[in-house]
């Protein structure tokens, strides 16, 4: 199993290096996530691979398929308006949590095409993967 706490700081690096690009990432698009601690109120820095969706950006939360929400998924719905590190670019947006139903087939789209993320969805099973989407402010 990955350790992100040890791979997003390296992660975050080569990010800001290639204006926004990372290799174990290949051609997706990464943005990184400035969010605010649920519980500590400190701004923490999560890495993730964007999906493109008519104009907007969506994010899963995966978590590389682990049994619990990702810790940015307490933190975005604590705290939605966050800033965005896109490519070169930052800005403020508010991250909205698709209703049920809407993640479902945005989840069951991504997994038709990208195996890996079907074999995330398949092992988080049975928790549901929320999706939210990036809203620039």
């Amino acid at each position: 199993m990955v350790d992100w706490n040890t791979l997003n700081p390296q992660v975050i690096d080569e990010f800001r290096a290639n204006d926004g690009r990372v290799a174990m990432f290949g051609d997706k698009p990464v943005v990184i996530l400035h969010t605010i601690g649920a519980k500590s109120g400190r701004v923490r820095e999560t890495p993730l691979v964007v999906v493109p969706d008519g104009g907007e950006m969506l994010v899963f939360g995966t978590a590389a398929g682990a049994a619990r929400q990702p810790d940015w998924y307490f933190n975005l719905r604590a705290h939605p308006r966050i800033t965005v590190e896109c490519g070169t670019e930052r800005f403020t947006a508010d991250v909205i949590q698709l209703p049920e139903a809407d993640a479902r087939r945005k989840v069951e789209a991504q997994a038709r095409s990208v195996p890996q993320f079907a074999a995330y969805v398949a092992s988080a099973a049975p928790r549901e993967i929320p999706v939210f989407r990036i809203a620039r402010v």
